[in-house]
């Protein structure tokens, strides 16, 4: 399994990266959403350049031109509540992709459970998939989606979007996740706290996105 850190690069991602981990910036709640579907859509183009593509005439105005567009565009799954304005900037660029929903969250107790609640996917036999979920904590949210979504057919590649991954997680979808895949992340963070949160992440998502919930 590939791990690509797009942080690793001087880009500017590194700096939204930046505005959403500032507790002074994360106040405004537009420009936390703004920061996270400007980095779906970094992504999502980096992602774009390892499908496969196909040559193609097209009309001009002037005359014909040879154009390289996708062979197929990928299905986009996001997990909600908190990958919603991340989603948003992949579906900016994959703007015909056949897009899914998963309802999952953390039951807090003595041992983190991920509830999942909700789901509506395509068909996704022989698919390429991009899940898109903003935070690789434990990694428990992925596999267990993953493993609903097999239901629905198998998937030829699996690209797990997120932003920030602990390696703790990384580890537990490397171990778990039976199919080819990808983990891409904008930054690698230090660990796992007690309660399962990524140190020093970011805080909520959801809730930065959002407003808290009860």
């Amino acid at each position: 399994m590939q791990i690509i850190n797009l942080g690793e690069q001087h880009s500017i991602a590194n700096q939204f990266v930046a505005e959403l981990r500032d507790v002074h910036i994360q106040t405004d709640r537009l420009r936390f959403r703004t920061n996270l579907k400007r980095l779906g859509e970094i992504m999502a183009y980096e992602i774009s350049r390892t499908l496969a593509y196909q040559q193609q005439t097209i009309q001009t105005p002037l005359a014909l031109a040879r154009a390289n567009r996708l062979q197929k565009q990928p299905v986009l799954i996001t997990v909600l509540r908190a990958g919603l304005p991340y989603y948003q900037g992949f579906q900016n660029y994959f703007d015909a992709a056949p897009a899914g929903f998963i309802g999952a969250y953390r039951k807090e107790g003595a041992e983190i459970k991920i509830n999942l609640e909700y789901l509506a996917t395509p068909d996704l036999t022989n698919q390429t998939l991009i899940l898109i979920d903003p935070m690789l904590a434990t990694g428990n949210s992925i596999i267990r989606s993953v493993n609903e979504l097999e239901r629905h057919g198998k998937p030829a590649h699996i690209h797990v979007a997120v932003l920030i991954a602990a390696p703790e997680g990384i580890r537990f979808v490397q171990d778990n996740l039976n199919y080819p895949a990808t983990i891409w992340t904008f930054a690698i963070d230090e660990k796992l706290d007690p309660r399962s949160y990524i140190v020093p992440g970011l805080g909520d998502a959801g809730d930065l996105s959002f407003g808290e919930k009860l």
